[in-house]
């Protein structure tokens, strides 16, 4: 049928974007900061979804994810994105914040529907404060565009809002200390669904202690938001073979949102 069609030649497309010209290593590339993906070629067939509770934009989850952040945090009770920011960039919580060029918050759509959440920026990202902008921003951008995004519609942001010096492994301390960012973050945006990129980021968010291989392919429930966990774009800089499980990834992080957002 006509409309049969037509899907296989869409879906077609979409691949063609994602390994050819989009996903194409590029060797010469610096390897951005915070990729730090389990080195290991995944095989395995993506699992079903887990079951969970569509989430929808009610105030009882996102004031749970309020609730994490610490009771003496000035942070607590801002309400408005840009409160956050401001606060951000003229406060020191950790000692990575004395040595950057410029904090970065994020970027995107302010009540986006879809949070797309790094560890940490890097050097481009600390020159100009804006997230994603590097190598692997460009390829996270190609990624979101293979599956109908635009950069524009979502909002993309690291745990950390500050570059690690030399682009050294953050520290569990770290990550603590401006977690209560995206705490906030998440609470004031609201999305309906939440894509880590690279172990890290799911493990810090999530709190679990596996491999990437063993995050990816489902959703987890975090506060009733489903969160996917797939490859940073920078390991696709680096390996070609992650190319097709963040292709499979992806895919069904595509049908999660149409199910989500469907009126």
């Amino acid at each position: 049928m006509p409309s049969d069609l037509e899907d296989i030649r869409a879906a077609f497309e979409h691949q063609i974007a994602l390994y050819g010209s989009v996903l194409v290593p590029d060797d010469s590339a610096p390897a951005p900061v915070a990729d730090l993906a389990e080195p290991e070629a995944v095989t395995q067939p993506i699992a079903a979804s887990a079951p969970i509770a569509p989430a929808t934009r009610q105030t009882d989850q996102y004031s749970q994810i309020n609730a994490l952040i610490p009771a003496d945090s000035p942070l607590l009770g801002m309400t408005s994105l840009e409160e956050v920011a401001h606060y951000v960039a003229h406060t020191k919580l950790i000692e990575l914040d004395n040595s950057r060029q410029n904090p970065v918050f994020g970027a995107g759509h302010p009540t986006a529907d879809l949070m797309v959440v790094g560890d940490a920026p890097g050097a481009e990202e600390d020159e100009k404060g804006d997230p994603f902008i590097g190598p692997a921003g460009q390829k996270l951008t190609q990624i979101l565009k293979a599956i109908g995004f635009d950069r524009e519609q979502v909002y993309i942001t690291d745990v950390l809002k500050s570059r690690p010096p030399g682009d050294e492994h953050p520290t569990a301390e770290e990550f603590r200390g401006h977690l209560p960012i995206l705490y906030k973050q998440i609470s004031l945006i609201r999305p309906k669904l939440i894509l880590c990129l690279g172990k890290t980021a799911g493990t810090v968010l999530l709190g679990l202690d596996t491999t990437l291989g063993a995050m990816r392919g489902t959703f987890h429930d975090y506060h009733g938001i489903p969160v996917l966990v797939t490859y940073h774009p920078a390991a696709l800089l680096r390996n070609p073979n992650w190319r097709r499980p963040t292709w499979e990834d992806v895919q069904i992080l595509r049908k999660k949102y149409d199910e989500l957002t469907a009126s």
